[in-house]
């Protein structure tokens, strides 16, 4: 797909010309934020389902 590490670092450069840092460090801090809550309800459903079948 990528013939070197020149071509990735340009699809970056582009990115953050096009995003600006400060739009790419809020997607960043917003997609942490929702891994956490996705793995936190993960974890409690898991509890759920292991108080259930006691």
């Amino acid at each position: 797909m990528f013939s070197g590490p020149w071509e990735i670092l340009l699809i970056l450069a582009l990115v953050l010309l096009i995003f600006g840092g400060k739009k790419i460090r809020t997607l960043g801090s917003d997609l942490g934020a929702g891994l956490k809550g996705f793995k936190k309800s993960m974890k409690d459903d898991g509890e759920d389902d292991q108080q259930n079948n006691n």
